[in-house]
């Protein structure tokens, strides 16, 4: 087999691509609107430029030979990258428009991503968010999700994931519940305080430490059980209870001398939040914006807390 060295001509890679995709010169000719003569010519060019034979042509099919197979499958794919990077150009050169759709824990959206949104639209007019605040995963592919906020282990390795920040997650309490009930000294003493628990309907639940003693355990209970975090965060600062909250979320707060941190040096670990998006070759240019927006907007609140 001869060595090629000049450039390949792509419209006659294109034509050969089509003509497999099709099955078949005449559905080719037909799908690009030349005659078969062309598309035909166009392939017998293309194997003599290569120096192989790409197709057995017989009376009744094509068939690939074992080059044409392997040329096949990189140019295919090459030339949907080529089809992809001329729609990523012509994107640029036009406003950003369309819808992006997004999914999120309910205290994220409601804590978080209000601000990085409202931010969002006002450089991007023309791009309308379409935000689902739920505490389900939801099958992103199936559901048409473009972009989704996850926290903890990611279990689905076919998503694209973008590190937004870590979980980490500590105890608050306000000054008010601090001087009537005093501060725990250790974890075991938590036993024995008003916790303000997260999704524990039984009214007890275990919370689990990393600290200077490896790791403790604990249970606790409380008056108050709910499932949303914005709700604890609020019992916190009213003075219902101990709460067990991400760390970032209470920064500000404790500034203003609205929390108290309680055993500042125990800490849960439940892994980092991600932004996470289906693989593909092609991310529109509107949600790779939004994507490069949240990733800078998490970095900020990481830095600085949450109102």
């Amino acid at each position: 087999m001869r060595t090629h060295t000049r450039p390949i001509d792509l419209s006659k890679t294109s034509l050969f691509v089509r003509v497999v995709q099709t099955g078949s010169f005449t559905a080719a000719a037909k799908a690009l609107e030349l005659p078969k003569s062309s598309v035909s010519r166009g392939v017998v060019a293309l194997e003599e430029e290569l120096g192989v034979r790409l197709l057995h042509r017989t009376t009744r099919r094509l068939q690939l030979t074992a080059a044409g197979r392997s040329y096949y499958e990189r140019a295919s794919r090459a030339l949907e990258e080529l089809a992809d990077a001329g729609a990523v150009v012509a994107d640029l050169d036009k406003a950003p428009r369309g819808v992006v759709r997004v999914t999120a824990p309910v205290d994220l959206g409601t804590w978080v991503l209000a601000p990085v949104i409202a931010n969002f639209i006002r450089t991007y007019p023309l791009i309308r968010i379409d935000l689902s605040l739920t505490s389900r995963t939801v099958d992103m592919v199936e559901e048409g999700f473009d972009l989704a906020v996850r926290a903890g282990k990611l279990r689905d390795s076919s998503l694209v994931a973008r590190r937004l920040g870590p979980t980490d997650f500590g105890l608050f309490a306000s000054p008010a519940y601090v001087r009537r009930k005093g501060l725990p000294r250790s974890v075991e003493e938590l036993a024995k305080h008003d916790c303000i628990l997260f999704r524990a309907s039984s009214g007890t639940t275990t919370w689990t430490f990393h600290g200077p003693d490896g790791i403790e355990h604990v249970e606790v209970s409380g008056p108050i059980s709910v499932d949303d975090f914005v709700f604890v965060r609020q019992a916190a600062l009213a003075g219902a209870g101990i709460a067990h909250l991400p760390s970032f979320h209470c920064r500000i707060e404790i500034e203003k001398g609205r929390l108290v941190p309680i055993l500042p040096d125990r800490v849960t670990r439940l892994g980092a939040l991600h932004l996470v998006y289906p693989s593909s070759r092609h991310l529109p240019h509107r949600v790779a914006l939004f994507r490069d927006h949240i990733v800078a907007g998490f970095k900020e609140i990481f830095e600085r807390g949450v109102e």
